[in-house]
């Protein structure tokens, strides 16, 4: 079984590079290969591929085929898509190991059943007030590593806004969004997180049971690559924060975490200016959050057909250690315990 290597992050500072163009009327994000698989990817990504995903583009729909057998065979009800554009995130996702990316597609639908409040009804109707916030939004260029950049603004939220829970249906669909085009399957995406306006209520509202269910669908339950944490404009009370998040990190994932304070200039050598926003110090236009959002709600349709269908584990019998099997009752129990300490060095901090 192929092992993931861990890749050093890259510190890029381009200077001053000229502004790019904003982006022009109509523009959209890239869409998902043709119903019909056709490989979109370039030559370059293609190389890239090969390299860091030991994907063989002779064998990639040889190896489809084998994912495919696979899940017909050990899960024959399990009610998924099955088509070769839909099994490559998974593959990809886990460098081509068929074991690895068989068990990514079952904790993809296993986490669905284990948080209904996340999933039920989950499409970009739904979270269009979290949109409206300026929770979230998609830079509209891509870094020089081809990266999509996720921007979230936690110190929008306040915990009598809506529930939390709210804020994770939002990145999910965004993250659904995001893997569609093969490029992210290959590049992976980096996150950009501000934590202006954060306090207190902000920073203890989600609490261990639900940070460690976050994590593990980021970590084990979804087909994306995060390749970079960049945190700014974090408050003292972040320790606390972390805290909280970081026994549930792989350590690979845990060292992807870069906390830039409000040294921009330290941002700039992770994020070039060239991509981010006048707001971060970057040359790339005004912070705009409608455009993603019109891109989410436009594909409210697809959403639909995605995950407003029957329980796709119906009728199938999965292992006990499956992510979130039996965490619910004493699981939460335990890590409320936790949470009354880290509470109090919440408090302390702030």
């Amino acid at each position: 079984m192929m092992s993931e290597e861990s890749a050093p992050m890259r510190h890029i500072d381009l200077g001053s590079p000229p502004p790019l163009e904003p982006p022009a009327a109509g523009y959209r994000f890239p869409g998902p290969p043709p119903p019909n698989y056709s490989c979109t990817l370039t030559p370059e990504l293609v190389a890239k591929a090969r390299e860091e995903l030991q994907e063989k583009p002779e064998w990639r729909l040889r190896d489809v085929q084998a994912l495919r057998d696979m899940v017909l065979k050990e899960q024959p009800n399990l009610r998924t898509r099955l088509d070769d554009a839909f099994l490559l995130r998974f593959l990809r996702a886990r460098k081509f190991d068929y074991d690895r990316a068989m068990q990514l597609l079952l904790n993809y639908h296993t986490s669905r059943r284990a948080w209904p409040e996340v999933f039920q009804d989950l499409k970009p109707s739904t979270i269009k007030h979290v949109l409206d916030l300026g929770f979230l939004t998609v830079l509209p260029h891509p870094d020089p590593n081809g990266r999509y950049i996720l921007c979230l603004r936690p110190g929008k939220w306040k915990a009598n806004d809506y529930p939390f829970e709210d804020n994770i249906r939002a990145i999910y669909l965004t993250l659904e969004k995001l893997i569609q085009p093969e490029e992210t399957q290959v590049n992976g995406i980096v996150i950009l997180a501000d934590y202006t306006g954060v306090g207190l209520s902000q920073a203890s509202n989600p609490g261990p049971f639900l940070a460690k269910k976050v994590v593990s669908i980021l970590q084990d339950s979804f087909p994306i690559r995060i390749k970079a944490v960049n945190i700014i404009n974090e408050p003292r009370i972040f320790k606390g924060i972390f805290a909280i998040i970081k026994p549930f990190l792989k350590e690979k994932m845990a060292e992807r975490y870069v906390l830039h304070g409000s040294d921009l200039r330290s941002l700039h050598r992770n994020i070039p200016r060239s991509v981010l926003p006048e707001e971060y110090g970057g040359v790339a236009g005004h912070l705009d959050m409608s455009a993603w959002s019109k891109t989410l709600l436009d594909s409210e349709e697809e959403f639909i057909v995605e995950f407003c269908q029957p329980d796709p584990l119906e009728g199938v019998v999965l292992p006990d250690s499956m992510p979130f099997q039996g965490q619910q009752p004493g699981g939460a129990a335990q890590d409320d315990d936790t949470f009354r300490g880290l509470r109090s060095q919440l408090y302390y901090c702030y």
